[in-house]
């Protein structure tokens, strides 16, 4: 038996068969990638496929066997799906589509997520970039969130929406995309050396403090 996240596998509820979730950056997927997939699940004889809460398509219920040879078929990374890493980044249009859009949240979540996706930190990370206030990446109930406002990003930190869940606090305002890279680059090296295994963003500012937080990563 597979053990949770090994060869990108999930095991399911039934306790016989995984769910492999490839990578997906941001959501954007092509048509033969799409193409793919579908094939991918019908030849394996896959139970079902799923659009998850972070943009991915995770394929369910495939038989332990199958697995490699699944990965095989499709020539595509896992997602970051389980474990203490940076999960999948989840990101809005921004300004490539949406009329509402400020700031480009596909080009900050596409450098977000070639630096970050599956980096390991203490707990489960996740990040959430909003193209404008209305927020369509739940910016503020991911540890990490941006959201783009007419002057630059506003970064957020230490949301969840678990079982205890916390919105974020605003930790900076009108940035431009390369300061919005920089203080996450501070965020992760902070958090990385001084939080505790399994503590979620949110708690370790809880313990620290938040004044001592933002100081340490903005100074």
């Amino acid at each position: 038996m597979l053990k949770d996240g090994e060869k990108g596998a999930v095991l399911q509820r039934d306790k016989e068969t995984y769910a492999i979730v490839p990578h997906l950056p941001l959501g954007m997927i092509t048509p033969d990638q799409l193409r793919k997939i579908a094939d991918v699940a019908e030849k394996f004889d896959a139970a079902a496929l799923k659009i998850t809460s972070a943009a991915r398509i995770a394929i369910i219920g495939l038989r332990e066997g199958d697995v490699d040879l699944a990965w095989q078929e499709l020539g595509m990374d896992p997602g970051a799906a389980v474990g203490m890493c940076v999960r999948s980044i989840k990101a809005c249009p921004g300004t490539s589509v949406c009329r509402l859009g400020q700031q480009d949240a596909l080009e900050l979540g596409r450098d977000l997520d070639e630096k970050y996706h599956g980096y390991k930190v203490p707990s489960k990370f996740k990040i959430g970039v909003s193209g404008c206030p209305n927020q369509c990446a739940e910016s503020t109930i991911k540890d990490l969130g941006f959201i783009g406002r007419k002057n630059g990003w506003t970064v957020v930190v230490g949301g969840n929406a678990a079982s205890k869940p916390r919105l974020a606090e605003k930790l900076a305002s009108d940035l431009s995309t390369e300061q919005a890279l920089h203080v996450a680059d501070k965020i992760f090296a902070y958090y990385r050396e001084n939080g505790k295994k399994g503590e979620r963003l949110g708690k370790f500012i809880d313990r620290t403090g938040f004044d001592a937080f933002k100081y340490s990563v903005l100074s």
